[in-house]
């Protein structure tokens, strides 16, 4: 069964700052070699209890998947939400709409970084009165502030459909994602060069 999306994604308006993602630990099944799904269905799947944040998310990604040669199709428009949810049939559902593979995402946690930058006195001179006199009209104080960074943990799944067989997995931590198809886009774009360092799909 799959785990239910975590609900810090579910607002997904985060932050508009510049997002950066990182992958922090990849696996490929040792048996696997360069997979070919040049015009095959390959669902898209984003983990997540808000059907308008899954549907944003899979249209998405399916997209990224069709633009790397194979045709991303996004879940929820071949099975609900409560049907994949269903072990027993949910591969059965997709093979039946002519699925052999599958992309999953899911938030697996979020933190917040707090920055703290301390107040500064910058070009002052205070050692007489003519040091001062001199110099501290150009004198500029810096006040101190605090910044957040949002942190969003991503779990990635790639899945042979056909031999109901996990391909590749990776963790990666995203800083400041913004609106949830940005993110995706940038998320699709470093787990496909994980993949390609990884050998699982071709350069």
């Amino acid at each position: 069964m799959l785990p239910g999306c975590h609900s810090a994604l579910l607002a997904v308006t985060l932050l508009a700052s510049c997002a950066s993602t990182t992958f922090e630990s990849t696996w490929k099944a040792p048996d696997v070699g360069p997979l070919d799904y040049t015009g095959k269905k390959v669902a898209a799947v984003f983990v997540s209890a808000q059907e308008g944040t899954r549907r944003v998310a899979e249209d998405t990604l399916a997209r990224e998947i069709s633009e790397r040669g194979a045709q991303g199709v996004a879940a929820y428009t071949l099975i609900s939400l409560e049907e994949l949810k269903d072990e027993k049939s949910a591969r059965a559902k997709l093979q039946q709409a002519g699925c052999a593979g599958a992309v999953m995402m899911r938030v697996t946690s979020t933190e917040k970084e707090i920055h703290a930058t301390p107040a500064t006195w910058s070009g002052a001179r205070y050692s007489s009165f003519s040091h001062y006199s001199g110099y501290g009209w150009g004198t500029v104080y810096e006040p101190g502030y605090l910044s957040t960074d949002t942190i969003v943990s991503i779990e990635t799944l790639v899945y042979s459909l056909e031999k109901d067989k996990l391909i590749w997995a990776g963790i990666s931590k995203t800083f400041n994602p913004s609106k949830t198809a940005s993110f995706v886009e940038e998320l699709a774009d470093a787990a496909a060069a994980e993949m390609k360092e990884a050998g699982v799909i071709r350069r």
